[in-house]
């Protein structure tokens, strides 16, 4: 379920008579981010009557002994334990410290039992690594931050993450994507719990855009994750990565891998927490982008040097990822450039990288097509850039129930 999805499921379990609908518990860790922190801190602990905001009541519970440290070596006292999550119909848990060490076992009993009575639990960013180990979201599709992504998805097999997205709702169990994706999440609740005019009222107190549209994929970098590097696809994933300006599909990445198709998508997503083909289109939009901002190659060339079979393919996968054409994309960074940066010219060969170790880690500037005539250009920063105009509605309009396809 999108970003844009309204009308979540919902809960199959009755809430608690224990339990208050308006009352919010937010969890928080030693090690803990404070930004991530302090976003439930923020939109559901501040009165915003005045503006037309319903008023939630917030706890502020600790998920183990204190004083808590967080960033910047701030420490924390929290004015409520465990104990204090019995009395919330929505469980926030902002961000763990470590993707990579266990939760405290006491708060995913905490966790597990509030779920149980029926409450909403909720996972911003890295929070979803606690959601997973307390099982709330076996079975369940999921996101987080794209780059723990692989993680999530290789330690909890059981769990449909999806990368791509800037949260999910799936009901009584939601999660979002990194840092800022959870205000949107925030905000979404609020629009579930209380409409559309009260998130948006909300909105324009934080002075964030009441919904943006698409997803994480225009942030993607074209590394790989980390645990992939041991794994025999590091090899045909940096292959791929090095001749997206050639016309090739899934099956040839899965015969390089000497595996079937089937058994490729499977270990694929395993590894990636994202299926092949979409992977594929997502890297190929990403080059797109790059050589859209950073040469003066037509959109025809553009849909060559990125693997794509036509312009039509380019536009119409350009269009679902970020909201716009390829041309406009290009028209509005122009237009938002700074003066006096110049356009980077038509990339001329170059000579071809050194071959990596079999496993090694490819960021972007070692995995750039190389040395033939349909090269690409050189790749630039990871893309974060110019797309983000769109999120604030340049592009496509929200609309609900929408999800992009792949």
């Amino acid at each position: 379920m999108s970003q844009d999805s309204i009308a979540a499921p919902e809960s199959a379990r009755k809430l608690s008579g224990r339990r208050r609908r308006e009352v919010v518990a937010v969890l928080l860790f030693s090690g803990g981010p404070i930004f991530e922190s302090s976003i439930p801190l923020s939109v559901f602990g501040i009165d915003r009557q005045d503006a037309g905001v319903p008023r939630y009541r917030l706890l502020v519970c600790g998920g183990e002994e204190g004083p808590l440290r967080t960033t910047g070596g701030l420490e924390l006292t929290t004015p409520y334990g465990l104990e204090a999550i019995g009395r919330a119909g929505t469980v926030v848990v902002p961000a763990w410290r470590s993707i990579t060490s266990p939760p405290p076992p006491e708060a995913l009993d905490a966790l597990r039992r509030a779920h149980e009575e029926g409450a909403r639990i909720v996972g911003l960013c890295t929070g979803a690594f606690v959601l997973a180990a307390a099982g709330l979201l076996d079975g369940r599709p999921a996101t987080t931050h794209w780059m723990y992504a692989p993680t999530l998805a290789k330690r909890y097999p059981s769990v449909h993450v999806d990368p791509r997205e800037l949260f999910v709702d799936d009901g009584d169990v939601l999660t979002s994507a990194g840092t800022a994706a959870g205000i949107d999440l925030c905000l979404h609740i609020v629009r579930t719990d209380h409409g559309t005019e009260a998130a948006g009222a909300l909105a324009r107190r934080l002075v964030v855009p009441p919904r943006r549209s698409g997803g994480q994929e225009r942030y993607l970098d074209r590394s790989l994750p980390e645990e992939i590097g041991s794994d025999p696809l590091a090899e045909v994933v940096a292959w791929a990565l090095e001749h997206l300006h050639e016309q090739f599909d899934v099956e040839t990445l899965a015969a390089r891998a000497y595996m079937s198709r089937r058994t490729f998508d499977r270990r694929f997503r395993s590894l990636t927490g994202s299926a092949p083909l979409q992977w594929l289109i997502t890297q190929r939009v990403l080059q797109a982008q790059r050589l859209l901002e950073t040469s003066d190659y037509s959109v025809d060339e553009v849909a060559g040097r990125c693997g794509f079979r036509s312009p039509v393919a380019l536009r119409g996968h350009f269009r679902r990822q970020l909201g716009s054409s390829p041309a406009a994309y290009r028209a509005a960074y122009r237009a938002r450039r700074p003066h006096g940066d110049q356009l980077a010219p038509a990339p001329v060969e170059q000579v071809v990288p050194p071959q990596a170790a079999p496993g090694a880690r490819r960021t972007a500037a070692a995995s750039a097509p190389s040395g033939s005539a349909t090269a690409s250009s050189p790749v630039a920063e990871p893309v974060k850039s110019y797309s983000e105009a769109f999120a604030s509605g340049q592009g496509r309009p929200s609309l609900p129930g929408q999800r992009s396809a792949p």
